[in-house]
């Protein structure tokens, strides 16, 4: 008889262990609340313009990667992409302009131009890309077995002393008050993102393994469930798991909303771990570890609401990634923030009508903030309508003159809209939380089990502790494997 798997979510890491599952001749059944696929790998439509809500740099782009195989058995490459020139570029205060270009020694000659005074560092920074890209890390060594990991150790080695500092100190390192300022934000706007992972990230821009897709993330997402249906997969939308049913420490299958019982040989979950472990499991299954991944995290998240405008402009000849310094501090959606960080998607001509464009602006916000506004209903609403006003105002002020007049359509979702149709605990961030580990992240490792529960997996941002599209998928194709 057939095994059977079943699937809850059809997120990255979801989607994936449906894929792969097949490929290994597994029966598998995905149910998703939603009605589309991709989980918080989303994008939408209002008016003729496309928003996006999750991609912002598509690693496994190029060949030279391992991580484009995981794609092509995916079904989401080869595809249309977009390759830009620059990982984000930043504004200071007086129109002064930094493009933290992927290529190294175009970086290194506009660095030395701004800070002369800096060129020990900035040597440093630019000449450590090529080293950074003689390893596909999160490939080579994410995707490899242990063997191939022990005959790349030497060149990543090399590689130690960017792994303990962040961005932020980083930034220290530089005289210049321009750069010690910008720095930091390099790694979206995270001051305290190791600086390793930005260091990767240029190596996969200078090689040309990190693009844009055209048509956006649900385009991505859609691609990847075709390829499920075309493998035999079940996928059931509209609906709601309610419980995953055990036997004796054994996952044996799930009930679902409607009461509708369903039995398999293994149980995926891809949605949000708290409501995995604490509402579908009961909190059965624990200990203190777990405990402590499934408490409240810190208030205050990036990304916990987006400014979406679609506007009458030209936006082709603009960066990709614009991080704005302001010269007073702005409070808004109950934060206060030095910087604004957006996306122009001016490369992509699929994302509006012609000669017109998208702007997304990230912001830093509280889920109790949100969530409180949520529940006082007209409240939430003029506070979203706030919000807008202030960024629209700041963009009109600064970089954009003129936008106020041209903007013609405004979404403003924030941490209560990506819980209401996603599923997760306080929005887009729906982590562990627990400390990140990047050795851990570098190597693969998941926290896919749960003590005193066999036949059961957690796949994708549970596992993995972080929002990279291919770290999620990858999850789901190392949970098959090990079945």
């Amino acid at each position: 008889m057939e095994k059977s798997i079943v699937i809850i979510g059809a997120g990255m890491g979801g989607l994936a262990a449906g894929i792969y599952g097949r490929m290994d001749g597994w029966k598998t059944t995905i149910f998703e609340q939603h009605t589309k696929p991709g989980g918080q790998c989303a994008s939408w439509k209002r008016k003729g313009y496309t928003f996006d809500g999750c991609t912002h740099h598509l690693f496994g782009c190029d060949p030279w990667s391992q991580l484009y195989s995981l794609w092509e058995d995916l079904g989401a490459m080869p595809r249309g992409l977009v390759n830009t020139t620059e990982c984000v570029s930043v504004e200071s205060p007086n129109g002064r302009m930094f493009y933290d270009y992927w290529d190294p020694n175009r970086l290194e000659e506009q660095l030395k131009e701004i800070a002369p005074e800096d060129a020990r560092v900035i040597e440093e920074y630019a000449r450590a890309i090529p080293i950074f890209a003689k390893e596909d890390i999160f490939g080579d060594v994410m995707m490899a077995k242990p063997l191939q990991i022990a005959k790349n150790l030497p060149n990543l080695m090399r590689l130690l002393k960017w792994f303990k500092p962040t961005m932020r100190d980083f930034g220290d390192r530089f005289s210049n008050q321009f750069l010690r300022r910008t720095v930091p934000l390099l790694e979206y706007s995270l001051p305290d993102a190791p600086a390793y992972l930005h260091m990767v990230k240029h190596a996969y821009g200078y090689k040309g393994a990190i693009a844009w897709p055209v048509g956006a993330s649900i385009d991505f997402a859609q691609s990847i469930e075709k390829r499920y249906r075309e493998l035999g997969g079940e996928i059931h939308y509209k609906q709601k798991v309610k419980e995953i049913l055990t036997d004796f420490g054994k996952a044996v299958g799930v009930r679902l909303e409607d009461g509708t019982e369903v039995s398999a040989d293994y149980v995926i979950s891809n949605a949000d771990g708290r409501k995995t472990i604490e509402d579908m499991l009961g909190g059965r299954y624990g200990d203190e570890r777990i405990k402590e991944w499934c408490r409240e995290p810190e208030d205050e998240t990036p990304w916990a609401v987006h400014v979406f405008l679609g506007v009458d402009r030209d936006l082709s000849r603009e960066p990709s990634a614009l991080v704005l310094l302001l010269d007073q501090p702005l409070t808004v959606g109950g934060h206060t923030t030095e910087s604004v960080e957006m996306q122009i998607y001016g490369m992509d001509p699929s994302m509006a009508p012609p000669g017109k464009g998208v702007i997304k602006v990230e912001l830093v916000s509280g889920y109790s903030y949100w969530k409180k506004l949520y529940e006082e209903g007209a409240a939430y609403r003029e506070e979203k309508e706030k919000v807008a006003e202030a960024i629209i105002s700041l963009l009109d002020s600064t970089h954009f003159s003129g936008l106020k007049g041209q903007v013609e359509v405004v979404d403003v979702p924030t941490l209560m809209t990506w819980e209401r149709y996603v599923g997760g605990t306080h929005g887009f961030l729906s982590m562990p939380n627990k400390k990140f580990n990047p050795v851990s992240m570098v190597l693969g490792r998941l926290d896919s089990t749960l003590p005193g529960l066999s036949n059961f997996y957690l796949v994708g941002t549970w596992a993995t502790s972080i929002g990279a599209l291919f770290a999620n998928a990858l999850s789901g194709k190392k949970i098959i494997a090990s079945l």
